[in-house]
C-alpha cells in the first residue's frame, strides 16, 4: 500500500552521523572515566538520546559534569560541521516521493540545532524538509514512546496507520509500531535481527525504498 506520508529518522538514515558520533563520545567518555570500543558506543545508545546515554554511562562509571549534555554536544558540533555526509540514495529517494506527490517529514530524538548543523550542511535536502524537521524537544516523550512520530504525522495531516517510518534502530522502530505505523529498517551493513525483532522490514539500499513503497 502506497503511504500517505513517508517520516524519516534523522541521524543514520539522512545523514551519515553515526560513525563520527560514536568516535567522539568515545574519546569523551575515555578523558571521564569510562573506556568503551567505538562500536560498542553505537551498539549501546543507538537511537537513544544523549542525556540518556549519560546517565547509562555514569551508572557504568563515568565521572560526567553536571554540563555534560551541552559539553557533549557542543563538541559533536564542531566535529560534525567539519563534514557530514548524506546517506547514498537519500536525493533520488526524496525525488520519487515528490514525483509521487507523498509528503514527508524528519524526527529525531536529536535536538533541532543537531540537524541544523548536519542536515543544515546539504542546502538543496535541508530546504525540503523545512517546516517538517521535528524533534524530540517538540513532544513530551522521546522514542521509543509513539510521541514524535504521531506528532509529524499530525502536522502533515497523515493518518497514523497511513504512514510509513524510515528508521535504524530498534528504538526508532519501536516509537513507529507504538504509533501504529509500518516501519522500514535501514540496514547498511545486513545486520537486521534487531530490526525485525521489533517490527522493522529491513532493507539494505535506500534505492530499494520506492519499490517498497508501492511507487
Amino acid at each position: 500500500m502506497t503511504p500517505a506520508a513517508v517520516l524519516f529518522d534523522c541521524d543514520g538514515v539522512l545523514v551519515d552521523s553515526e560513525p563520527i558520533t560514536d568516535r567522539v563520545i568515545a574519546a569523551n567518555l575515555a578523558r571521564h572515566g569510562l573506556t568503551l570500543p567505538v562500536h560498542e558506543i553505537g551498539t549501546m545508545f543507538l537511537g537513544g538520546t544523549i542525556a540518556g546515554l549519560g546517565e547509562e554511562a555514569r551508572r557504568m562509571g563515568a565521572t560526567l559534569p553536571e554540563t555534560w549534555v551541552d559539553d557533549i554536544y557542543a563538541e559533536l558540533f564542531v566535529v560534525l560541521a567539519e563534514g557530514t555526509p548524506l546517506i547514498p540514495g537519500v536525493p533520488a529517494l526524496l525525488d520519487a516521493l515528490d514525483g509521487a506527490g507523498i509528503p514527508y517529514a524528519v524526527g529525531s530524538n536529536g535536538p533541532h540545532a543537531k540537524m541544523a548543523v548536519t542536515l543544515g550542511q546539504h542546502p538543496e535536502i535541508h530546504a525540503r524538509f523545512v517546516g517538517r524537521i521535528f524533534s524530540r524537544h517538540d513532544v513530551d516523550r522521546p522514542k521509543p514512546a509513539p510521541d514524535l512520530y504521531l506528532h509529524a504525522a499530525k502536522a502533515l495531516g497523515a493518518a497514523p496507520e497511513s504512514c510509513v517510518v524510515v528508521e535504524d534502530s530498534p528504538t526508532g522502530a519501536r516509537a513507529a509500531q507504538a504509533a501504529g505505523m509500518r516501519c522500514y529498517g535501514y540496514a547498511p551493513s545486513g545486520d537486521v535481527a534487531r530490526l525485525t525483532a521489533v517490527g522493522a522490514r529491513p532493507f539494505r539500499h535506500m534505492d530499494e525504498l520506492p519499490t517498497l513503497l508501492g511507487l
